[in-house]
Parts: C-alpha cells; structure tokens; sequence
C-alpha cells in the first residue's frame, strides 16, 4: 500500500511541475550521460545547454579548453563549430533572396563564371542555388578535403573551379554532401551584397541576435576564451592546428559559445513559436522553408525512442540544415560539425519547443548520435507537451455546426459535394448512435486539435466514456467537411 501511495504522489508531484522544472531536475542525469560520453570518447570538454521555448534551463561544461593551463570549460568558451556553420548560408542566401536580389533557381555560374559550360554530361541540367543549398548540384562527397580548404583564398578558390570541377553525378538526382557547395554559396552572398560573406552574416545576423562571442578569424578570439582543440592519440590529448579564416570558411569556420548558440537556436525556434518570430532578420515562412525536408538523405538506424533505444530514423536536407524524423514521429532540425580537434551538434524539435546543442574539443566527437538519443529522452522523461497549432475559425466554425447534428445526422449544409457519395447516411446514423449510446450523456466537448488549417479532431466526454471525432475540409470556398471518422478511446 505505501509503495503505490508512493507512485502516485511521485506522479502528483510530477504534474504539479512545470515543463522547466521537470528539465532541470533531469540535469544530474543529463550531466552523469555527457560526461559518460566524454570519458568514452575521450574527449578533453564537452559543454552543452537545452533550450525550452527560447529560454536555457539546463547546461553543464566538463573538462578543460586549453591543456597546459587546464583552463576550464565555461559558457563563454569559443568552439569551432565545423559544418553548424552552414545554416548561416541558407539564412543569408534567404534574406537576399527576400530582398529579391536573387533566385533560388538561378543558374551558378551566373554568379561564378568560372563553372560556365561545366557539368556532367552534356545533358545535365545548370546547377542552381538551390542544388548547393541542398546537397544537390553532383559534386562528390569531400568531407576529409573539404576540412582542409577554410584557410585557402578567394582567388586560390576561384582558380581550382576554373581549372575544373569532378561531378559525381547529375545535378538534382541525389544527396551527396558538399563543403565545395557552401564555399560556392559564399562566393555569390560576397558578389551579390557587395560584402565579404564574413561581414554580411555578422551585420546581418549575428549583430542583430546579440551573439558578441561569435568569430570567424580565431586569431580574433580572447585567449581565455578560445577552445584548442585536440586529437587523442596513445593515451595523450595532441594539439590539432586551427585553419585560418578564408574563402571556405562559410561550410565550417565559425567559432561559437554556447551561451551565443543558444540565440540562434531560438531565433529558429521563432518558427513555430510566435513569441520568439524575428521577421526583422527572416521572415518567418522563409525560416520554415530552410526546415523543410528538401532532399531526401537516407532511411537509418540513427533514431531512438524515449527510452534510449535505438530505432528507424529518415533524414533529408534542408537548407544548410539537417532534418530527422524517428520512429515516434518527432522531428527534428539542426546539424553536425566535425573538423580535426572538435566536434559538434545542435537540434530543435519544432513539436516540442526544446533544443539542444553539444560541443566539444576533440576530432569529430560524435555528439550528434548523443543528441538524437537525449531529447527524445527529455520529452518522454520530462513530459514535454507538443506545442498544438492554432485552430483556424474555419475549424471551430465546423466543429459547432458538425456537434449541432450529431448523433441524427441532421440536414446541414456543411458537407463537401463528396461526403454523403463516399459515407452512407444510415452507416453513419447507426456508427455515431452506437459511439454516443456507448459514452453517455454528453458532459464536455473539448477544444479542436490543429492538425493543419482544415484538419483536426476533438474529444468528446460523456458520463461513461470518451469518444474522438476527426474531420477534413475541402479545398474549396468556403471549406466542407469532406471527410470525417469517430471511434471509441479507452
């Protein structure tokens, strides 16, 4: 008896928390798995923060940024964030497109001369913004060369895709990741703006969101806040040399705190949650096509479940963004980064309001396996609500004129020319007397879930049981119901 009392106090006490504090009452935990994942991986830091609606609640930094002096971890500490540094193309590339000073479908080599009459085959299509944004325009996968480019010049740049590009495949057939696609997306944000890419993102988006601990030169980094970053190697951490700032610099140069990363992660947030919408930097459906699922990448193993257990997952790209979708159905946005010496991820679920971002000091620490497995975890431990959509007028409008003729199916016209050819009327006078015989006298009938604008479903409360209907508008003007389902809940 007292071991249930138990329970169910611990569940009392549970709800009587809010979402925050559940969060942060996870953080021993939390703590506890990074610093697993630290030692496993040998890493000398890991620092990380979670983000709930914009707010950090939780953050931790373990282990040392600079080995001699032992200097210690903070939140001020500046990480390289490799390939995190290529959804600041895609924000860049939009707010110009916006601006219309330039097309996502424009050919490349509009831009950059040098690739005019290079291609595949003679039969492939020009390679447009969009197939760099996305992995798309058939250059090879060149992560291990890539990672040694950031340093090298304009014109050492512009000389390499003159004397020829090697395409893998066609333009638009595939993902194939590219660091030569990004460094070609700073090339034109440089001819377009008339700046170098390196000042527009700082005037244009880190000055505006506040982040004052973000670089691109290394050498420009307070020394007590610069991250080294090392390689373990037979039992000792070897220092691994920072590349320079230059024209490759836009696919993986930025340096970073989390403090600062922890604005940006909000800043896409403001997506989905109006509160934190800044339209003064992207507008917000712009912001929401970077998060769409442009180029499918692979069906993988990659996804876990709330309980830590490893499952489907399918990926695709966005712009300058990977996208995740696991087998419990969340989503989620953000990106790796791996250079020789760090090691790095950050994701948001647009569901759920939460974020994450994990960075380290050592060669392509794999944080990002560890952030796919911990905010499932967090949802399901913590009890993190979906943030629910706003239910449209129409929506409310059909719920109310749908309930007025439930359970005798009287005349209304509501119904989509469709509905009574597609559901027999003495099927459905027969289904719903059944679900509302079944559930009693009507006591309550909830608020409409927002599956999009005109789609959704309701719970209806009776005296002895519950019951869900679900409906569909149709395209037209104004919106019918042209489909609708009732049944039972437990």
């Amino acid at each position: 008896m007292k071991r249930i009392l138990f329970f169910v106090l611990l569940a009392i006490s549970a709800r009587a928390q809010s979402v925050e504090e559940r969060i942060k009452a996870l953080g021993p935990e939390l703590n506890a798995r990074l610093d697993a994942f630290k030692k496993k991986q040998n890493l000398a830091s890991v620092s990380y923060a979670i983000v709930y609606n914009g707010k950090v609640v939780h953050q931790n930094f373990d282990g040392f940024i600079e080995k001699e002096s032992k200097r210690p971890a903070t939140a001020q500490s500046v990480y390289r964030i490799a390939s995190m540094s290529k959804s600041f193309a895609g924000v860049a590339v939009l707010q110009l497109r916006d601006a219309g000073r330039l097309k996502l479908e424009d050919p490349v080599y509009q831009y950059i001369p040098e690739l005019s009459g290079q291609s595949y085959s003679s039969d492939s299509p020009d390679i447009t913004i969009r197939h760099l944004l996305t992995h798309a325009a058939g250059f090879p996968e060149d992560n291990p060369w890539g990672d040694r480019q950031l340093g090298i010049s304009t014109e050492e740049m512009l000389a390499m895709f003159k004397k020829g590009i090697s395409f893998s495949t066609e333009p638009g057939q595939t993902y194939e990741y590219s660091n030569m696609a990004f460094a070609m997306l700073g090339y034109i944000i440089s001819q377009v703006s008339g700046q170098t890419y390196q000042e527009y993102i700082q005037e244009h988006i880190w000055n505006p969101l506040g982040m004052k601990d973000t670089y691109w030169d290394y050498t420009k980094v307070p020394k007590d806040q610069l991250v080294h970053g090392y390689r373990y190697f037979q039992g000792d951490f070897v220092a691994q040399p920072i590349e320079g700032d230059g024209a490759y610099g836009i696919m993986g140069g930025i340096l970073t705190s989390t403090e600062d990363f922890c604005k940006y992660m909000a800043f896409h947030q403001g997506a989905y949650l109006a509160e934190l919408a800044k339209p003064g930097i992207l507008k917000t459906s712009s912001l929401r096509e970077m998060h769409f699922p442009w180029n499918f990448n692979s069906l993988n193993k990659r996804g876990y479940n709330g309980q830590g257990q490893a499952c489907e997952n399918v990926s695709h790209y966005g712009y300058g963004l990977r996208l995740d979708q696991n087998c419990e159905q969340i989503k989620m946005v953000g990106h790796s980064g791996g250079l020789p010496g760090y090691g790095s991820d950050w994701k948001i679920l647009p569901q759920y309001g939460l974020g994450i971002v994990t960075l380290t000091n050592g060669t392509y620490g794999s944080a990002a396996l560890l952030n796919n497995e911990i905010l499932p975890y967090i949802v399901a431990k913590a009890q993190v609500p979906a943030t629910l959509l706003p239910v449209s007028p129409i929506l409310k409008q059909r719920q109310s004129e749908l309930m007025s003729i439930l359970p005798e199916w009287k005349e209304a016209p509501i119904f989509a020319v469709n509905f009574f050819a597609d559901y027999y009327i003495e099927v459905l006078k027969e289904e719903t007397g059944k679900v509302f015989k079944s559930i009693g006298k009507i006591k309550k009938v909830n608020e409409m879930v927002a599956e999009n604008a005109l789609r959704g479903y309701f719970i209806i409360e009776g005296e002895k049981g519950k019951a869900r209907i679900s409906f569909t508008l149709s395209p037209e003007n104004p919106p019918l119901i042209q489909a609708y389902t009732i049944h039972l809940l437990p």
